[in-house]
C-alpha cells in the first residue's frame, strides 16, 4: 500500500469512529402504551384508532386502565373488516 492509501484508509476509519457515539445516559425511548384523549371522542374515533394499530409482538400493550370505549344507543354498527 502507498501512502496515499494508507492515509484514505486511517481517515475512513477514523471518521466511521466518530459516527458511533452517543450519550451514555440516554437510555431507551419510553414506549408510549396509552390511548389519545382524542381516540374517546366517539365510537367511529376510537374504532378508527383501534383499526390504525399496527400488530406488534414486540409492542407494549395498550394501557387501557383508564379508558372508557364510548358507545353509541342510536349510531349504526361499524362495519369491521
Amino acid at each position: 500500500m502507498n501512502t496515499k492509501q494508507m492515509l484514505f484508509a486511517a481517515a475512513v476509519l477514523a471518521g466511521l469512529a466518530a459516527c458511533g457515539g452517543g450519550s451514555a445516559d440516554a437510555g431507551p425511548p419510553a414506549a408510549d402504551n396509552t390511548v389519545p384523549a382524542s381516540a374517546t371522542a366517539s365510537p367511529e374515533a376510537f374504532s378508527s384508532y383501534a383499526g390504525a394499530i399496527k400488530a406488534d409482538d414486540q409492542a407494549e400493550p395498550l394501557n387501557l386502565e383508564k379508558v372508557e370505549v364510548p358507545t353509541s344507543e342510536t349510531a349504526e354498527p361499524i362495519v369491521v373488516s
